[in-house]
């Protein structure tokens, strides 16, 4: 028997959601009253229980830390929000930011194609593999709320945990910003994030709406991801309306 690979099969998954307790989960101080509301409401009560049976049943549940945007980006530093649908599905590739995966993971299409219209808009280079790779920490760090409308996903299963209870939170998350926040620019990709768009005022945010980067969509019309220019035109927005410029 080869004992190495009966502990490479029962090893746990790297980054998988460990318990059910929004305890464990910090967020800045800022977003701590919309969290807790939500989780004394019925539908965050409903949330937590289903995630309470699926672990229990043995589901791998992927990021660690569902609501790391909220962590990294307190809503008073939020310039710009990227929605995304739900985490990677893969072992160790989600890290609880919209597009992100952890350090040291191969770059999925979607997020090189980000990468690739990055370079194209602002001449910014394409990062080396693995260093620094796809990890998007320092964008929420810096104002960029990397939202996805779920937040949590199971192993191997897109968009399983999709309308499970999440989306209430994040859909009060992008009404907050829209509502409190100083000019905001969000961008809309692809038709999932753009059914967002109602919760938006449009007339005090910039609202950037193109194909979602994927490769199926990104250089298709009717707005192509790929020459869609939406950095150039959130860093010159961010310029004209934001106290500190250069978002």
């Amino acid at each position: 028997m080869d004992l190495a690979a009966v502990s490479d099969a029962n090893a746990t998954p790297p980054g998988r959601l460990p318990s059910a307790d929004p305890s464990d989960w910090p967020v800045a101080p800022g977003w701590q009253g919309l969290v807790d509301q939500f989780f004394a409401s019925q539908a965050g009560c409903q949330l937590l229980v289903f995630l309470q049976q699926r672990l229990a049943a043995g589901a791998i549940i992927y990021p660690p830390q569902p609501l790391r945007a909220l962590e990294l980006t307190p809503p008073e530093a939020v310039r710009v929000v990227v929605l995304g649908q739900d985490p990677y599905h893969g072992p160790g590739q989600a890290e609880g930011l919209a597009f992100s995966v952890a350090p040291g993971v191969a770059l999925p299409p979607s997020l090189r194609n980000i990468f690739k219209e990055l370079q194209r808009d602002l001449g910014e280079p394409l990062p080396s593999f693995p260093v620094p790779g796809g990890s998007l920490v320092r964008w929420a760090r810096h104002g960029v709320l990397l939202l996805n409308t779920c937040l949590t996903v199971e192993q191997g299963q897109p968009a399983s945990h999709a309308r499970k209870g999440w989306e209430p939170l994040t859909d009060a998350i992008i009404k907050a910003v829209s509502d409190h926040s100083q000019a905001v620019v969000f961008m809309l990709w692809g038709n999932h994030a753009q059914s967002k768009r109602a919760l938006i005022d449009g007339a005090r945010h910039l609202v950037l709406c193109a194909n979602h980067p994927s490769p199926f969509s990104a250089l298709r019309p009717p707005v192509p991801f790929i020459g869609c220019g939406h950095f150039s035109q959130a860093r010159a927005w961010c310029d004209q309306h934001v106290k500190s410029p250069g978002c």
